[in-house]
């Protein structure tokens, strides 16, 4: 029993719980008197507090296993929020040449610093610098209001392409199979995501009325049943060898295909607090806890590669913003777009951890990127949805 008890840690799991409920509390409090604290940010610092290098607290397989099922929800929503109607047009078509340009910056810079021996792989490096986190940025929008405006609907375009898109290049190209045995699983993979997409859309208008019936019974058949679809398509990618991460945002993209004709505001409202209130801040405060301090600050240099990094996330990501999006955005705004795009963490997380499992990247490498789009994390969106804060007072008082 005691050494069950060990295993799972319920210490550790108790301190993560009431860190993440601090930081929501403490980041509610802040909003009240009108300061602008992003809840991840706090879960972030809290988890960094609670690790091996200070409090001594270490991720136990219970603690990962619910860090796992948030990361899997954070992308669920990522693709929940993807309206294909709302950014089709000109919003995709900036967002799909915003991450080429993104990528061309990413490699060329990959490869000086692999030829000046920085790096082991430009492949692996510019992969990581080419990511937006907008799964991350989700809960922090949506507390703002900004998804549902004109600019929300750039940014998630450019989010939705730009972590899309390292999806698509660690499943095609970084991972250790051929491109082409890759390429066909991915293939398998959309086809039986599809064929769950149509099945799911004609049985909607039978299932609905039950769904919507539920919603305020012990029951919860919508919650239960969309639970369902993330860990089944989750599962699906795991077992075909694809990233984890896919099946989370397929299982987002469907749903709302599933919820396109139907307002379920409630439905919202009950899944984003089974996501953000229990299993999401288990991967934020686990990702602070499992930075690696030791390999970051063991000398100078990893300091210093740290803030090179999180200077070149903002000019292979935020680069894009400022030169694409002149007709369509003025300058605080693009300024915003930049500083928001160039947040990362999760897809930063998961190509590092690629990379070092093949021997294409030191520990010091990986721990400087992960320090990085912590930082990012900490400081763009705080930085953007400043300057969006300050934007809308203008044209309040303006209207005025």
């Amino acid at each position: 029993m005691l050494a069950v008890a060990a295993s799972l840690a319920p210490g550790t799991f108790l301190a993560i719980v009431a860190a993440s409920a601090l930081a929501g509390t403490t980041a509610a409090l802040a909003v009240g008197r009108g300061l602008l604290l992003p809840v991840v940010v706090l879960e972030l610092l809290l988890g960094i507090l609670l690790g091996p290098w200070v409090l001594g607290l270490h991720v136990t397989v219970l603690v990962g296993f619910f860090s796992d099922l948030g990361l899997g929800l954070l992308f669920f929503f990522a693709g929940y929020e993807i309206d294909v109607r709302r950014i089709a047009g000109r919003p995709l078509r900036l967002a799909l040449a915003g991450w080429g340009v993104s990528l061309l910056l990413a490699y060329a810079i990959g490869g000086i610093l692999a030829e000046a021996g920085v790096v082991l792989s430009l492949l692996y490096t510019g992969s990581a610098l080419a990511t937006t986190a907008i799964g991350t940025l989700i809960p922090v929008l949506s507390d703002t209001g900004d998804l549902r405006t004109r600019f929300g609907g750039y940014l998630l375009a450019a989010g939705a392409v730009g972590e899309f898109g390292p999806i698509l290049l660690i499943t095609l190209i970084l991972s250790s199979q051929s491109t082409v045995h890759n390429a066909l699983i991915l293939i398998a993979f959309i086809v039986l995501a599809v064929a769950v997409a149509v099945l799911a859309v004609r049985s909607s208008e039978r299932t609905m009325p039950l769904l919507e019936r539920t919603l305020e019974s012990s029951s919860q058949l919508a919650v239960r049943w969309i639970i369902v679809l993330v860990f089944a398509l989750a599962l699906l990618a795991f077992e075909l060898g694809l990233d984890l991460l896919l099946g989370g945002f397929a299982a987002g993209v469907i749903t709302r295909q599933v919820l396109r004709r139907h307002e379920m505001p409630t439905f919202d409202s009950k899944l984003s607090a089974v996501a953000f209130g229990v299993f999401v801040p288990f991967f934020f405060v686990t990702s602070g806890m499992k930075l690696d301090l030791d390999a970051l600050f063991a000398s100078a240099s990893g300091v210093l590669k740290m803030l090179g990094f999180f200077l070149l996330f903002l000019l292979v990501r935020g680069t894009p913003a400022l030169l694409l999006y002149r007709r369509v955005l003025d300058l605080r705004e693009r300024v915003a777009l930049a500083l928001l795009s160039s947040t990362q963490l999760p897809l930063v997380l998961a190509i590092t951890t690629l990379a070092m499992s093949g021997g294409h990247m030191r520990a010091s490498t990986a721990a400087a990127l992960v320090g990085a789009a912590v930082l990012s994390t900490l400081v763009f969106p705080a930085l953007g949805l400043r300057l969006r804060g300050d934007l809308e007072a203008e044209r309040l008082l303006g209207g005025g």
